[in-house]
């Protein structure tokens, strides 16, 4: 039952770090990648589709990347949605071709990334001690209704937090690896 109980808790855990670095990944460093558009949205007849599944996002340079719509009557809708996106890019259309220029970071700019990063990694440390603390209440549970003894539940919640304290160290260094591209010019 323990074994159980940690087993899930640690699929859990995986699934936050990987939420967490599917986030970041959208965030813009310094070079062009073609996950900084995952995250939009075009209307395709009608229903909000995800970007990558109408067309295809090349890197042409470090700070260019080529949107090649799959059809080609899309393409102003899918210049639309970059600019109506949160991520302040200004894309320019070129026959079927769109080309999305990324704007040197400022400092400020940089700074305001830094920012959104933290907050990320505060949002899946907290995830990850929330499952914690569900797992304990489970361990818990257990020994209430006499399925396991004190000690097993104590060395449980020991497991649990070194558990919690080795994601917690990943999400660290994702962060200090992240700061230092964001800072590198």
């Amino acid at each position: 039952m323990i074994n159980d109980i940690q087993k899930d808790a640690k699929d859990r855990m995986n699934k936050s770090i990987r939420a967490l670095e599917d986030d970041l990944a959208k965030l813009r460093a310094t070079r062009a990648h073609p996950n900084l558009l995952e995250g939009v949205m075009v209307v395709y007849y009608g229903t909000p589709t995800p970007l990558t599944q109408v067309a295809s996002v090349v890197v042409e340079g470090a700070l260019l990347l080529s949107v090649k719509p799959f059809e080609k009557r899309m393409v102003p809708d899918i210049e639309k949605a970059i600019r109506s996106s949160d991520l302040g890019l200004n894309p320019a259309t070129s026959g079927d071709i769109i080309r999305v220029p990324l704007p040197p970071l400022s400092e400020e700019r940089r700074k305001e990334l830094i920012k959104k990063v933290k907050a990320e990694c505060e949002n899946a440390k907290v995830a990850i001690r929330n499952i914690r603390r569900d797992s304990n209440q489970h361990i818990k549970d257990l020994l209430k209704d006499k399925s396991i003894g004190e000690d097993e539940q104590r060395k449980a919640e020991e497991m649990m937090q070194k558990l919690t304290d080795n994601y917690i160290h990943q999400i660290d260094e994702m962060l200090s690896k992240r700061e230092k591209d964001l800072l590198e010019i």
